[in-house]
């Protein structure tokens, strides 16, 4: 299935796409009030739950998508978000020769940092470039995992696909100037609306664990990055086993798990996002996210 959070009205409301894809089931019309989030779902929902959703989106209408606006599937998210970073080979040599000193790239071990959430923007909204803190703006195309049940140290490797809730497509908005020159890349990579996710979310029955996705960007129509997840360094199973040896991961949590070579920093000239650009990011099975910079 495919999991969306529209906005109807004033209301923020989850729910499903139909099986054409151009209706939404939300989950008040199934549900009543027992999820007003999708979050509350992640956590909450049984195999009846998704039964039920599972036959309204093939018996039922809907909400037409035209008529509403359609966010980020998790508008804001529970914790910050987990974010791999260089975890393509090609960004990683791209990223060493245009960092700011050359030595700020750390290459022999993963890289993790986290990701401001309190805000995540959806497809077709704009993003705030602020432009006025920092000019070399940048984007990146990224796989977003979405856990479905805690994990810890006492789940097995074998079982972690059984954890998955589904996957996103993710654009990490990033301020290159102000993540180099801090030591931490917190700052340059958390302004409000940097973290972009959607269309939708794919249930974890649709696309296998650890499946192979081709991944794109486009700025203005011109592709930027075209690569493909199965030259990640860790593979999505490597990224959440390491993580939760010691950290606990939530139902609802999001893992961004790195971007292949092509970002704007990458070229020479660099091709940074200016005002008025149209960057859009997609994921094979995931869908399109289309954003304008203001």
């Amino acid at each position: 299935m495919k999991y969306v959070t529209i906005k109807k009205g004033e209301s923020l409301l989850p729910g499903i796409l139909t099986e054409d894809e151009k209706h939404i089931i939300t989950f008040t019309s199934i549900f009543k009030n027992k999820y007003p989030t999708l979050i509350d779902f992640i956590e909450k929902r049984t195999e009846e739950d998704v039964k039920t959703l599972m036959h309204a989106s093939t018996h039922e209408e809907g909400i037409n998508i035209n008529e509403v606006k359609l966010l980020s599937p998790i508008p804001s998210a529970k914790h910050d978000i987990i974010c791999v970073g260089v975890n393509y080979l090609d960004h990683l040599e791209e990223a060493k020769e245009h960092s700011l000193d050359g030595k700020t790239i750390p290459t022999e071990d993963t890289v993790y940092f986290g990701k401001r959430a309190s805000i995540i923007t959806g497809p077709n909204e704009e993003i705030d470039g602020h432009l006025n803190l920092d000019t070399w703006l940048d984007y990146e195309v990224e796989l977003a995992v979405i856990i479905g049940k805690k994990i810890d140290s006492s789940v097995k490797y074998e079982d972690l696909g059984n954890y998955v809730f589904g996957y996103s497509a993710f654009n990490d908005i990033s301020a290159r100037t102000l993540q180099q020159k801090k030591n931490q890349w917190y700052m340059g990579k958390s302004l409000d609306s940097f973290s972009v996710m959607g269309p939708v979310i794919v249930s974890s029955d649709e696309i296998k664990f650890n499946e192979a996705l081709s991944l794109e960007s486009r700025v203005n129509g011109e592709v930027r990055q075209h690569s493909n997840t199965r030259l990640m360094r860790m593979k999505v199973s490597d990224i959440i086993f390491e993580l939760s040896r010691g950290i606990t991961l939530d139902p609802g949590d999001i893992i961004a798990t790195g971007t292949p070579a092509g970002v704007g920093q990458g070229f020479n000239p660099p091709k940074f996002l200016k005002n008025g650009d149209i960057v859009e990011v997609e994921v094979e099975k995931i869908g399109v996210i289309r954003n304008t910079i203001k």
